[in-house]
């Protein structure tokens, strides 16, 4: 999936438990099959899981989880995965890489979410924006949605033919008319995607790789709406987390500007994620053809009640 990436396998992952970690050296290794783009994932034994990034600029998230994970994890009401341990560059593999707890679960299919879900999910956010952000690092995702502009237009570039590129540029410009949030930021997961996203019946059972956790501005944490979400559970999860209409327009279109890269990028080479931002940019498009993405009055009232129940600043 990039081009400085290493490969690993289960031989490799067993070299390195015993050189550095033997204890755990003659535990079952077996690879886990994930979509994912940043780590190659193992399984240890029945409840452990190591995460070997693929290229080195996944191997920075190692530290941010490390450090930042056993800190949230007491403060949310979903299980997270546990920082068990930090590798070394060893055996021919050249970056840092960790053991964690194995979560129980399965990824939803993109869009597949109901309410319930979503109200789960609306329960994470709020309790990560609870978190005292006093020390936290930027997010992965941090940066005004203006400062994605050129990025997101040369996917659109790229893109003529694949999607309805007119259309995603209307609704691109029209996520940037929204003003930019005046409060202080607040913790994001980041990247709340189906395949970071773990369920059983339905129900929220855990939220895993937080390799882009920190702090942003809360519209970040919003494109689940999009990505996890189906359009009637999506009405929800808005209105649960109490986002005004200036945060769900920005929600829209960081979730557009991440499908819209994520498809340019991936579109030969991952695609189950290439799916995914199809889906994504699809729903997007099929609101502001429909209308669906409006808000009614009666919306718009339950959401300023959220709003002032939460009292947790978003805006």
């Amino acid at each position: 999936m990039h081009a400085d990436e290493t490969t690993t396998d289960a031989a490799l992952v067993r070299r390195l438990l015993r050189a550095q970690f033997p204890a755990w050296a003659d535990l079952p290794v077996e690879r886990v099959g994930s979509h994912g783009t940043v780590n190659a994932i193992y399984r240890l034994g029945t409840d452990m899981a190591v995460r070997l990034p693929r290229a080195e600029g996944g191997s920075k998230d190692v530290a941010t989880e490390q450090r930042w994970l056993p800190r949230l994890a007491c403060q949310l009401p979903f299980a997270v995965p546990v920082p068990l341990a930090e590798g070394v560059p060893g055996e021919g593999y050249p970056w840092s890489w960790s053991v964690h707890s194995w979560l129980e679960g399965e990824n939803p299919a993109a869009g597949s979410g109901g309410v319930e879900l979503a109200s789960d999910l609306a329960e994470f956010v709020l309790a990560l924006r609870r978190v005292e952000p006093a020390g936290g690092p930027p997010a992965y995702r941090s940066e005004p949605l203006a400062a994605r502009d050129t990025a997101t237009r040369a996917a659109l570039d790229a893109l003529h033919g694949v999607v309805d590129t007119e259309a995603a540029a209307t609704a691109w410009s029209e996520a940037l008319s929204a003003p930019e949030p005046q409060g202080p930021a607040v913790w994001v997961h980041g990247d709340l995607q189906p395949g970071n996203v773990l369920v059983a019946d339905g129900r929220l059972s855990a939220v895993i790789d937080f390799g882009c956790t920190g702090l942003a501005g809360p519209a970040v944490d919003l494109i689940a709406g999009w990505y996890v979400l189906a359009a009637g559970a999506r009405r929800t999860f808005r209105t649960t987390v109490g986002a005004d209409p200036a945060t769900w327009a920005r929600a829209r279109g960081w979730a557009l500007s991440v499908a819209l890269m994520e498809l340019s990028y991936h579109r030969t080479s991952n695609p189950v994620m290439a799916g995914t931002a199809r889906h994504v940019i699809a729903e997007i498009l099929a609101e502001a053809e429909t209308g669906r993405g409006m808000e009614t009055e009666a919306e718009a009232e339950a959401v300023a009640k959220a709003q002032a129940g939460a009292g947790d600043g978003a805006g």
